[in-house]
Order: C-alpha cells, then structure tokens, then sequence
C-alpha cells in the first residue's frame, strides 16, 4: 500500500519523509523542491513481532511494510496546472491513501507561501485543488457517458447516476469519500478525493497552543485520525539507534516516536491490520483488509494457498504471549482449526494447510 505526503510548500514534507525512511529528499526553504516524487518503504512498528521472535527463535523476523511517497507542495491553481501543479496530482492519483501535512509552527527562516500560520485555510487550499482536480475529470467522464445512456445503455445509465452524484457534491465543496458512496463504486473513476485522509500536524518548540486548538477542532470537524508531532525532533530521533535512542526518548517521556504513530495511524487509515506467521525459519507479519476471510489472508503469503485453501490452524497472540509455547496452547484447547468464513483477525498466527 502507498501512502503520498501532501501539503502545501514549506510545511515540513521531505524533513518527515526523511526521518521515516532515513533517505535523503532534498529538504530547503524553496517552494517546490521536491519535483520527483521519492518512494520509501518503512517497516510497521509492532512490539507483538519481538515477542514472537523471542518464542519461536526464527532465523529472520519480516515486518509488515507501508510505502510512503514524498509528493511535491501543492499550491492554489495546482488543479489548474500552476506550480507543476498537473504532475503532483497524477502523483497523488496513484496513492492508496493521503498523509495531509500542516504546518503548525511559526520559522521566519522558512517561508509560509501563505504568509502566515493558519491550519484551517491552510487545509481548505489543500482539500479545494483537489477537490477542483476531480470535478474537472468526473465534469469530462459525465459529459462523455451522457451519450451512451441516451441510447438506453443500462450499464452507462447507473455510471451517469453515480457521475451525477458526484458532480453535484463537489460543486458544494464535499470530497468524494463524504457523500456515503460505497468506495468499490468510486474505484473506476480515480478521485484524489475518495481516498482516505490523515493529518499530521507539524509543530516545534515554540509552537503556540491556540494553534494546536485550531488544529485539532479542525480534525474533530473533519472527523478523521490526526497525528502531531515535532518534524525538528523526528529528525534528531531518526539519526540515533539503539540505546542511544531509547535513553533520549526516555529524557523526553516519549514511549512511541511521532514517527511510530503517524506509520500506526496511516496503517489504520487505511483498514488494514496484521496476522502472524511463526516456525524455526521466520516469523513474519502480513497485511490485510481488516474483514478479509482466511483464504483470502492466505493468499496474501501466496497464490496457491487460496486456491487450495483447505483449514488453518488460528490462535491468538496474546494467548501464546500469555502461556509461551504452541505445546501449552495445544494442551489448553486454545489452537482451533478454522475453515473458509473464518474472518482473519489483528493479531492472530495462522498456519494454512493447502492442497493445490
């Protein structure tokens, strides 16, 4: 799954994306830096992943995965091609979900290409060109479906309903995924607007708290899932391992990084949880759907494991964490075999049994 970091310029994008995937995006006090987007994979923090190590003594341990991409400052016109503004959005196109950056601290070394600290107008920019961008493209697919459906083709009938719709609600200012549509009906048309949101507001030392009030009764409007954090500090964090790392976290009273959560909330965002696989080779975690059945979990490993999917042997984590072998589980009743409508749970370990 990717996740593309938008905003507007100078809010703190590439400094995030660098501290998340330890790169090197350029990162500078010039709007537009970023031209390329930049592609980063990072592993999905979970602590279940050392326990499952611990117990089984693997030979490797594989995380689960996100793949961030650092899209460039999107400004007002963006949607109509100012700024480069055309090639960012087709970037954005492409992503499974939005990471909405908005600056919340006051640098006169950094310019605000807006002038000034505002988290609401800030975001309405943001949200409007996007929102521009897509009724420009559901403008031109209605125009050009109104003819098949005067024919009497069904198929394009309901496809105009849905355009209609859809036009109608983004001339009122309404992004795509608020107008109760079900998100499979949305996939053909490719709106930046349907895709899932999370803000994350970037903040320093001085940042004033009426600015962070702002920001969060925003997100409370919005109803969506929000992450703040310190860009200046993530960075430090990411350039330290290991105990080093710990300790001055521990001077900050900080149990999980901004970083750790913005990748935790991203990976909600985006209705996704994990399921674990264990034995003497590897342990590993695997994404799925939260809702998708066992064959389907099982296809994520490989192809033939849905196809010839026959049962799984499923138990929980926090039972093997709890009594520390799959002997005393066995023993206990606790391992159970689960067969094609079993709905795969965060944190269950699966072991598939196929006949392909």
């Amino acid at each position: 799954m990717e996740i593309g970091i938008v905003g507007l310029p100078n809010v703190g994008k590439s400094t995030i994306f660098n501290a998340l995937t330890s790169g090197d995006a350029t990162a500078s006090n010039f709007p537009f830096t970023t031209i390329e987007a930049n592609l980063g994979v990072v592993p999905v923090p979970d602590s279940r992943l050392d326990r499952l190590t611990e117990l089984f003594k693997p030979q490797k341990t594989t995380p689960a995965f996100c793949r961030f991409v650092d899209i460039a400052g999107l400004g007002k016109g963006a949607a109509q091609g100012e700024g480069l503004g055309n090639k960012f959005l087709a970037h954005i196109r492409e992503v499974d979900a939005i990471l909405h950056m908005v600056r919340l601290f006051q640098n006169a070394n950094v310019e605000h290409t807006l002038g000034d600290v505002d988290a609401q107008r800030d975001i309405d920019v943001i949200e409007t060109e996007l929102m521009l961008a897509d009724l420009e493209s559901v403008t031109k697919q209605f125009d050009k479906i109104s003819g098949k459906a005067r024919t009497g083709d069904t198929a394009a009938k309901d496809t105009l309903e849905l355009l209609h719709i859809l036009k109608r609600g983004l001339e009122e200012g309404k992004p795509a995924r608020t107008l109760g549509l079900a998100p499979e009906s949305l996939k053909p048309f490719f709106l930046l607007t349907a895709k899932p949101v999370l803000y994350v507001g970037n903040t320093d030392e001085h940042t004033d708290p009426a600015v962070m009030e702002a920001f969060q009764a925003c997100i409370q409007k919005l109803d969506a899932e929000s992450v703040v954090l310190c860009g200046k500090l993530e960075s430090e964090l990411a350039e330290l391992s290991g105990e080093d790392r710990n300790l001055f976290m521990a001077d900050l009273g900080m149990q999980h990084s901004g970083l750790e959560r913005v990748i935790v909330a991203a990976y909600n965002t985006l209705g996704l949880c994990s399921y674990f696989t264990g034995g003497p080779k590897e342990v590993r975690a695997w994404t799925i759907p939260m809702g998708a059945k066992a064959p389907q979990a099982a296809g994520v490993i490989h192809s033939d494991f849905e196809k010839g999917f026959i049962k799984a042997d499923v138990y929980g984590f926090t039972n093997l964490d709890r009594y520390g072998s799959e002997q005393t589980l066995r023993e206990k009743g606790l391992i159970r075999l689960e067969g094609k409508d079993y709905v795969v749970k965060d944190g269950d370990v699966c072991h598939f049994k196929f006949n392909v």
